[in-house]
């Protein structure tokens, strides 16, 4: 052996990992028991079905979410189909990427653009929340 290097035969450990693997074991353990998971997994039961009995108007609700489980069902459905046409996904990058170019240029170059884009946006959270201040 020259000099300067450093041989890394068998024997060699340049440290003990034994212990770092039992005390990350031990914290698994502890972070992951049974009674630990069981408990919030009661608390989260419980918390599901205390909000469930307090909605006054159930069927809307499940006629919300059979929608939104069709809609996303027709939109993958869509976006496969788009995608299988030649040369529209790279059509419509193009388009996206014309179109970032542009937002970038309109709202985010330039500090009164970036001021009137935030005014905008408080302007439509506020519309949607319906906060009249």
């Amino acid at each position: 052996m020259s000099k300067g290097t450093l041989s890394l035969t068998k024997n060699y450990i340049p440290f003990r990992t034994d212990s770092l693997k039992i005390s990350q074991r031990q914290f698994t353990a502890r972070c992951f028991s049974e009674e630990n998971s069981s408990v919030k997994n009661n608390e989260l039961l419980g918390g599901i079905k205390d909000k469930w009995d307090a909605m006054e108007n159930k069927s809307s609700l499940l006629l919300y979410a059979g929608g939104a489980i069709l809609a996303l069902w027709l939109s993958s459905a869509v976006v496969r189909a788009v995608s299988s046409v030649p040369l529209l996904p790279d059509l419509l990058e193009l388009v996206g990427l014309g179109y970032s170019g542009w937002f970038v240029y309109r709202y985010l170059l330039f500090q009164e653009n970036r001021q009137e884009l935030a005014s905008n946006l408080d302007a439509l959270k506020k519309r949607i929340t319906g906060d009249s201040e």
